[in-house]
């Protein structure tokens, strides 16, 4: 029987401003996007009716969810109705990024079901109904489908300058983190809105990456932080660690990503973090590799 795989990697907001809020309430972001080699997987084996099942490290996080809730079924349903098919087969969610956590974990796992169900379809990479699909269940599945660096804008997905390939250290305290709640506090809070700020220049090295990343920022670190102190924790214990380039949350949070001149960096990092606070989760990986 086919069995078809497909990673779901993390995405990471580099860098992450508010530049204005619509009238419909939303807010217009201006963020540089990259996917790392760390994230979950799915399985789709073909078979007669439809079955959906999840295993791994965080799978009992969303134990109690119902299967028609899940977002990689709900995508997968979306793309078999655009294309006038009957979803069969058995999809299996291997989850191992924590639930709610600020780097994409559920979109990309619906757009990596869309892609696995257009390869057994024989559907053409580009072809507009996954797009489509994706579009039906937020605004991060669509960036997620073809795993590029990309700009999230007011105006939709542009896309961003090849950057350098960067080791990175993944932390999340093992909690999540609302998103609609960390929008919430950052209106409630005053927070001003940030100036667009594209890159100047493509960074050839992690150093120019680092360079222009410090002149840009996190606008919904403040807010995250006021509900969640425990991130303010993590920056701090990433920025102490040896060689650490830069330390940032990602998304709405509560995970932060700190970069590294090279993977022994990174790995001897995540080792004194983990030694230190062994509740944590901690995951080393790459970006643009």
């Amino acid at each position: 029987m086919t069995l078809i795989h497909e990673f779901a990697p993390a995405k990471l907001n580099l860098y992450l401003h508010i530049t204005g809020r619509r009238a419909d309430g939303y807010h217009d972001l201006d963020s540089l996007v990259a996917f790392a080699t760390i994230g979950d997987e799915i399985a789709l084996r073909a078979g007669n009716g439809f079955r959906f099942d999840m295993t791994g490290t965080q799978a009992p996080a969303l134990a109690h969810e119902l299967t028609e809730d899940n977002l990689v079924v709900k995508a997968a349903r979306s793309l078999a109705e655009l294309t006038g098919r009957a979803l069969e087969g058995h999809l299996v969610l291997v989850k191992k990024l924590p639930v709610a956590s600020g780097i994409g974990g559920g979109s990309s796992d619906a757009a990596a079901a869309l892609r696995a169900l257009a390869r057994h379809w024989g559907l053409a990479k580009d072809d507009p109904r996954i797009v489509q699909a994706a579009a039906r269940h937020g605004q991060d599945v669509p960036v997620c489908v073809r795993v590029e660096n990309n700009y999230m804008t007011a105006t939709g997905v542009l896309p961003a300058p090849k950057l350098p390939r960067a080791d990175i250290v993944l932390v999340n305290p093992g909690k999540g983190l609302s998103t609609p709640a960390v929008y919430k506090e950052y209106r409630e809070g005053g927070d001003a809105f940030s100036p667009l700020s594209r890159l100047e220049n493509t960074p050839e090295t992690v150093e120019d990456l680092v360079s222009a990343l410090k002149a840009r920022g996190n606008d919904l670190y403040a807010p995250a932080c006021r509900l969640m102190p425990e991130i303010a924790e993590i920056i701090s214990a990433l920025e102490s660690s040896d060689t650490c380039l830069l330390a940032r949350m990602s998304g709405s949070g509560a995970t932060c990503f700190g970069l590294y001149p090279d993977a022994a960096s990174a790995k001897s990092a995540a080792a004194q973090l983990r030694a230190a606070r062994p509740r944590w989760w901690i995951e080393t990986g790459v970006i643009n590799d």
